[in-house]
């Protein structure tokens, strides 16, 4: 292992905006303290509403958006390039693709090629290439349907066990789903548990990272990180921190556990940056920071990082200036990548049951991506998986079983980043299927050049679970759209013939593994609250775990949140929303405009 060339220059992304993802610093922010819970506010009618509310701002974050060409030039300093100032951790890394216009609620709108596609095939499933499109109904072929060849997921999702559900676990009857461990309460319907104001802050800052332990929900703030009571919202601790949280673990230990980057120093106007340098470990059960460490990156340099993992026991960083790996438990460097004749250098790491790292080797032109299955303690490759010609980069959603995401030729233009999915076996390095995700038909998604920035794709009892795009629902009337969640073998690519229906007006997002189940949050129509529900992966048949307020204050917090950006967390009856960056305030003029850092809606109580 290497370390890196001079990487590509960052092109600056585009403005924030959208629903819990960066949002547009010139859009109204809460005001008031930050850390201290507000209360929920009175139920109000809802007389004349009943239309879907436009969206705010500039067009939802989500995923990759419009930017430059790929370029390779020698990169400026950090924070800055090109002379112009680099937008903040969370945004994806160039090169970036166009993303979709945002429909209300914070949703994707299909393209007018979606949309044909759509209004001809509601009735039939598409099979194209490996991949297969459930549409509304139906289940014969398309007659025109033809190989795609190679056409097509967190935020940072911060969530408790990761957006990529990592795991293997069995089930009853047919040997899948039957035994999460999420079940409902004695009541579904939620209310407003509390709210936490978004943070005064001089320019857009970084909060990405949000987990959950059996007491306290855990967020990022200003150069600190918050502890908050589960139910009350009161804050049980803080852990202050140099700078600001720069990059967060989607995965923890079992004892609540979870590295973090962070800056070296606060964030002073007017050049808002700092280097991100630091990986620590934060104890989520105390609120202590257990340990704190950088490496040298060259010269009198400390190495820059924009990602960070957590697998076998390991923390590994990965980022411009290459890749490190420390101990979880003392904070003790294992090993560096080494550098080698063939220019090779590790893009990025995958965590969760194991360790992967994503590695490109060659000259600019004419490189090359692999994946490598790693020991943990030592680095050492354990096997690997060459990708196709025409990668350029690959996402890793899980690890055990080893499903990496990759846009084969640029083939996915919607800014997805996913064309197919490649099922390796981690143990020989072996192509085990490969399935392909028409970027039309499914809504799944990685970050452009991140290796573990996906959402919406799940992995369990060795199948990959994707949801549809949005399309027309059974009325034909304007509103109803819905979407479905459809499972993939990880042995030979085939798609099972059950599939999980949203219901018309609702959008199904699968958000993280149960044992063998999903638990799934169903974005809902302007004039209701969302639902968490859990679909049993054998049948796929959903059962309501929570559903949220329909009153149209309840409502209007729920929707200032962009559904594709924000970290969404369900766990035992609790349903928390949270932002990925903090915005300048301004006036607003209305309380329905107020934004939040996090709210909280709870069946208990």
């Amino acid at each position: 292992m290497t370390q890196p060339p001079p990487p590509p220059n960052q092109p600056p992304g585009p403005p924030p905006g959208g629903f819990g993802a960066p949002q547009d610093p010139g859009q109204g922010q809460g005001q008031g303290g930050f850390g201290a819970p507000t209360p929920p506010p009175p139920p109000q009618g809802d007389p004349g509403y009943g239309y879907p509310q436009a969206p705010q701002g500039q067009p939802g974050y989500g995923y990759p958006q419009q930017a430059p060409q790929y370029q390779h030039p020698v990169p400026p300093p950090y924070g800055y390039p090109g002379g112009q100032p680099q937008q903040p951790y969370g945004y994806p890394t160039a090169p970036q693709q166009q993303v979709p216009a945002v429909a209300p609620g914070g949703r994707r709108k299909l393209s007018a090629q979606a949309q044909i596609i759509v209004a001809a095939a509601v009735a039939v499933a598409l099979i194209v290439g490996g991949g297969i499109w459930y549409a509304n109904s139906g289940a014969d072929p398309s007659p025109d349907a033809k190989p795609a060849g190679g056409t097509r997921q967190s935020p940072n999702g911060g969530g408790d066990g990761g957006a990529s559900g990592d795991g293997d676990g069995g089930g009853a009857g047919n040997g899948l789903g039957g035994n999460g461990k999420e079940k409902p309460g004695d009541k579904t319907g939620a209310r407003l548990a509390f709210r936490v104001d978004v943070p005064k802050v001089p320019d857009t800052t970084p909060v990405d990272g949000s987990w959950l332990t059996d007491k306290t929900f855990v967020k990022t703030g200003v150069n600190s990180v918050v502890g908050y009571d589960i139910d009350k919202g009161t804050v049980s601790w803080t852990i202050p921190l140099p700078g600001q949280v720069c990059g967060a673990s989607r995965h923890k230990t079992e004892d609540n556990k979870v590295p973090v980057l962070f800056e070296e120093k606060k964030r002073v106007a007017p050049r808002y940056y700092q280097s991100c340098n630091q990986i620590g470990m934060l104890d989520l059960n105390t609120g202590k920071l257990l340990w704190s460490a950088s490496v040298s990156g060259g010269g009198d340099e400390k190495a820059r990082f924009s990602e960070v993992t957590l697998g076998g026991g390991t923390v590994a960083a990965g980022g411009t200036d290459g890749g490190a790996a420390f101990d979880a438990a003392t904070g003790k460097v294992l090993w560096k990548p080494q550098s080698n004749d063939q220019g090779c250098y590790d893009m990025g790491y995958g965590g969760g049951a194991g360790l992967v790292a994503v590695r490109k080797c060659g000259k600019y032109g004419a490189q090359t991506v692999s994946v490598q299955n790693l020991d943990p303690k030592s680095g050492k490759p354990l096997s690997e998986f060459k990708m196709p010609q025409g990668v350029e980069y690959a996402s890793v959603v899980s690890t055990k079983p080893l499903v990496v995401a990759a846009n084969v030729g640029d083939a996915a233009d919607d800014g997805s980043s996913i064309s197919d999915f490649f099922s390796i076996d981690e143990k020989t390095g072996k192509l085990r299927t490969k399935i392909t995700a028409n970027p039309d038909r499914y809504a799944a998604e990685c970050g452009a050049t991140s290796v573990e920035e996906c959402s919406q794709a799940l992995v369990g009892d060795d199948r990959l679970y994707l949801p549809t795009e949005e399309h027309e629902g059974s009325t034909g009337e304007y509103g109803d759209e819905t979407n479905e969640i459809v499972a993939f073998s990880l042995a030979d690519g085939k798609m099972a013939p059950e599939k999980a229906d949203a219901g018309d007006g609702y959008v199904l997002m699968p958000l993280r593994m149960d044992g063998g189940d999903l638990i799934a949050y169903k974005a809902p129509p302007h004039d209701k609250g969302g639902q968490l529900v859990s679909v049993h992966a054998g049948t796929m048949k959903s059962t309501l775990l929570l559903e949220n307020p329909s009153d149209k204050a309840n409502r209007s917090i729920e929707s200032s949140f962009s559904i594709t950006g924000a970290e969404l967390l369900y766990a035992d009856g609790r349903f928390f929303i949270s932002g990925t960056y903090a915005n300048k305030p301004r006036e607003t003029g209305s309380a329905l405009d107020k934004k939040y850092l996090a709210v909280s809606f709870s069946t208990k109580g």
